[in-house]
Parts: C-alpha cells; sequence; structure tokens
C-alpha cells in the first residue's frame, strides 16, 4: 500500500494492488481449456437464473430504465425483455436478473460471493459496444470476448475473497463485484492500466455497503439487486475513466483516508496466490436448489431424509444439523422470517421445507409456503453445530468443500441416522454429474420465457462450441429478446 506523509500534497505512486489487477487485465494470457469451459457453462447458467427471475414481479420492477422513457435505441440489451437501455442501466437490469434468486454461481473462502454477478458489466458492455461496432462496420465483441473478461472478473473478485473478509469488518461482498467489474469494463472500453487504476480508485473510494440487508433482523429484497448495483456503478467508473476523469493512486492505501485504514481497520490485502484462470476452473454452480451455498449440502441431506420423516413429522423430536463456521454464522436464524429474502437465509428453513415436501424451489420462499405450520415447528426443534472438520475442509485450497449433515430424532428414542454430504453437485469434483443438470436448468429456465423456436435456435448454437464463441455476443443476446 502507499506509504505517504498525509501532510505533503505530492501524489503517491498507485497503490500496489491497483497495478496488479490492471496488468492482469491488459497483460495476462488466458491458456487454461478448463476455465474457457468451466465459463461457457457459467454463461448459460447465469441466462437461466435471469430467465427464472423475470417470473418474479418483485425482480422485474427493477428491470428497464432508470426513470420511465429514459431508453437508449441501439444500446446495450436486457435479456428476456425489450428494453435497450444505456451500458450502465443495463449492467443494473442484467445483474439483478442473474442474482435475484440466489441460484447462481457461488464462491466461498474468507469472503463469499457470486462472481458471475460481473456479468451484469461485462454483458452490457458487451453488447453495447458490439452493435456499436457493427454501425460502424467495425469487428464486433464475440461470446469468446466475453468469456474472457468474465474469467478475469471471476479470477480478481475470487483471489481477493480468498484471504481478505470484507463481511467481518460489515462490508456486502459485492465491493469486489464493484472492483472486478470497474477494471474489466474499462479493459473492454479500450482502457490501458492508467484508465483501469484510475477506475480501480473510484471502486475503493466508494467504500462499501453494508451487509444489514442481508441478515436479521433486517434482512430485504435489496440483497437481489445489491450485485447490479455494484455493476452499475463499475460501468459509471469506466466510463468516467475513458473521459480522462482523474483518479486516485492512494485510494486503498493513504493514510487516514484510504479504504485500508478507514474500512479495513487498516490491514493491508492478503493474497494466496498470483491472478491466474484458478477461480473460474474451481466455481461452484447451484444447480439444484435456489438457496445460499452453504446450505446447499444440507438441503441435499434433508432431501435423502425426506422418505423417513415426511410421515413421521409430529413424532420429531429434535433435528441437528452439522455445518461450517461461515455456515453457523450467517444462515444458523430462529425466530419469525418476515420475506423471501429472510428465508432463503435461513439455514433451519431450507432444511425444513424438503424435509417436509421433499423438495426446495424459488416458490418454497413466498408466503403461501411459508405459512404452513409444520415448517416453523421443525425449525423451533433444530439445533445448528458447527463441526470442525467441515470448517478445515471449507478453507483447504485443495478441496472447498462446503459441508453439511443432517439428523433426525424421534420422540421414540429412534433416528433415521445420520447424513452428510461434503460436496454439492455444482461443485468441481462433482462436474460429471453436475453439468447434464445445469444444462437441465438452462432448458427448462429459456423455455419457461422464450417461443419454442427461438428456444431451439439457443439450444443448437450453445451446442456447437466453436460457432457459439464466434458469434458476436449481440447476436447472441437478440436471441433472448421476446
Amino acid at each position: 500500500m502507499s506509504q505517504h506523509d498525509p501532510r505533503s500534497a505530492k501524489r503517491p505512486e498507485p497503490d500496489q494492488s491497483m497495478v496488479d489487477i490492471a496488468n492482469y487485465v491488459t497483460d495476462y494470457y488466458i491458456g487454461s481449456s478448463e476455465a474457457y469451459t468451466t465459463a461457457r457453462y457459467m454463461l448459460l447458467d447465469s441466462l437461466a437464473c435471469a430467465m427464472l427471475a423475470l417470473r418474479h414481479p418483485e425482480c422485474v420492477k427493477h428491470v428497464g430504465p432508470v426513470v420511465p422513457g429514459a431508453t437508449l435505441p441501439g444500446g446495450a440489451r436486457v435479456p428476456g425483455t425489450c428494453h435497450e437501455l444505456d451500458p450502465a442501466q443495463a449492467a443494473y437490469g442484467i445483474g439483478t436478473l442473474v442474482r435475484w434468486l440466489d441460484f447462481n454461481d457461488t464462491w466461498l473462502a474468507a469472503e463469499w460471493g457470486h462472481p458471475s454477478d460481473n456479468l451484469g458489466a461485462i454483458l452490457a458492455v458487451g453488447d453495447y459496444l458490439s452493435r456499436k461496432a457493427e454501425r460502424e462496420n467495425a469487428k464486433p465483441i464475440t461470446v469468446r470476448d466475453i468469456l474472457t473478461w468474465a474469467i478475469k472478473a471471476h479470477e480478481i473478485q475470487g483471489c481477493y475473497a480468498l484471504k481478505n473478509s470484507f463481511n467481518k469488518v460489515g462490508l456486502d461482498h459485492v465491493i469486489l463485484v464493484r472492483l472486478a467489474s470497474s477494471a474489466v469494463a474499462t479493459h473492454m472500453l479500450g482502457g490501458g492500466k492508467e484508465e483501469i487504476i484510475n477506475a480501480v480508485s473510484h471502486s475503493w473510494a466508494d467504500g462499501g455497503a453494508l451487509r444489514v440487508y442481508r441478515h436479521a433482523p433486517n434482512a430485504g429484497p435489496r440483497k437481489g439487486w445489491a450485485a447490479g448495483d455494484a455493476c452499475r456503478r463499475a460501468v459509471v467508473h469506466a466510463l468516467n475513466a475513458m473521459k480522462g476523469c482523474v483518479g486516485y493512486p492512494g485510494a486503498v492505501g493513504a493514510k487516514q483516508w484510504g479504504f485500508a485504514d478507514v474500512a479495513f481497520k487498516g490491514r493491508e490485502f492478503e493474497f494466496e496466490r498470483g491472478f491466474g484462470s484458478y477461480v473460474m476452473e474451481n466455481i461452484l454452480f447451484k444447480i439444484s436448489y435456489p438457496a445460499e451455498f452453504h446450505a446447499q449440502t444440507a438441503v441435499e441431506c434433508a432431501m435423502a431424509l425426506h422418505p423417513k420423516v415426511a410421515g413421521r413429522l409430529d413424532q420429531v423430536e429434535r433435528i441437528v444439523i452439522e455445518t461450517q463456521e461461515a455456515g453457523a454464522r450467517i444462515i444458523d436464524k430462529t425466530g419469525p422470517l418476515h420475506n423471501p429474502a429472510d428465508r432463503d437465509h435461513c439455514l433451519q428453513y431450507m432444511v425444513a421445507v424438503p424435509l417436509v415436501f421433499g423438495r426446495l424451489t424459488a416458490e418454497d420462499y413466498l408466503d403461501p409456503v411459508a405459512a404452513d405450520p409444520r415448517i416453523d415447528a421443525l425449525r423451533a426443534r433444530m439445533e445448528v453445530r458447527e463441526n470442525p472438520d467441515f470448517t478445515r475442509d471449507y478453507f483447504d485450497p485443495d478441496k472447498r468443500y462446503i459441508g453439511n449433515a443432517v439428523e433426525v430424532f424421534f420422540k421414540d428414542g429412534s433416528s433415521t441416522g445420520r447424513v452428510a454430504v461434503d460436496t454439492p453437485i455444482g461443485h468441481r469434483e462433482r462436474r460429471g454429474e453436475g453439468i447434464p443438470a445445469l444444462l437441465a436448468k438452462f432448458e427448462s429456465a429459456i423455455a419457461g420465457q422464450l417461443p419454442a423456436k427461438r428456444v431451439q435456435q439457443v439450444l443448437d448454437l450453445t451446442r456447437d462450441t466453436s460457432r457459439f464463441e464466434a458469434t458476436p455476443i449481440h447476436r447472441f443476446m437478440d436471441l433472448f429478446t421476446p
């Protein structure tokens, strides 16, 4: 970080962490075929999440121009809608759609987050630039270009998250979405290292959003649009940097006034590894259940126990859930749950629903299902414990497990036996099992939103890897216009 006399008006050299980001974004060559393969699946999965989110009116009201009529013909499209918007507002809409249902990819470490949130900025800027290029008879932006930028955004967000916990100082993880998207969007717009450093400095100067909207008793739907808001802000920073707006080289390390001293208790950022393609290769997909990721394996356990429990709900004495430290800290929640955003971040709720119904869908967080008294009756009998083995495997860089275990005990002294799952279906170790399910999720999601002929066009294109990656991104986005 900058070592600068706060009394001196001499501007320091840029903080090394910002320089490292700029060097990576402009110079690093992605040579990993696994990263590109995973990125293609990530793109399809994120679009599936967006299509599913369009079924929810609370989400849809965030998608569109910031004020009625503020459209931009020839601008960026928002998939699943007819909106053509400036790239900043399109980034907000796309980011909100991808994130709304808590069903897109996940990264878990000292900080957790959802790196595909960055697609809000990347798709909006890419679509805008590609349409502009076509009008000017220039080279369009291809799907392959989008995947390259997504790999880099994933890597920036994920590598910062490995060793730096923003949640422990009360800041929301979307701070890293804004960081990664500011850097990548600036490069997409033609910015070099200086412009990227300037944009990134503004991202840090913004500080961070408070996590208050993710936690009881204040949990609410802002957590569904917070990433979209970060994407919008990132695009603004990128556009400003390209106008020549001055940056702040000591935004992180300036004594007293920089991010580290103000918001990070004076600590320097720590890094487990240099930037490469590690994060995309190891990303976690949410495939089966729209549930906070620390609970994914707990839901799998509950689904396995459903046949043993569903007919004996009135005989349940207690339910023991073992989880990781992070799961115990952020989703162990008792008492009344006030809205869907409250419920999908409650470990006990996410276990109770599959025990009762043998399913967990986005609709199961809505009021009609939550009103079933059997859910809260089971929640009242649950005990959540941290399992140190699950915590250790969670942080192991060679494992990145997210283990949970569930056991149900009955009043007659019997039990179901303990069911434990170390890795969810979306884990790298279960790719062979997970990818067919991911593709089924994608097909089902677009079939619910697009005409059958258009669905077939999308499927035919995405199944042909070479043709898909060579497709101009604006032509691909056109396929998602109703």
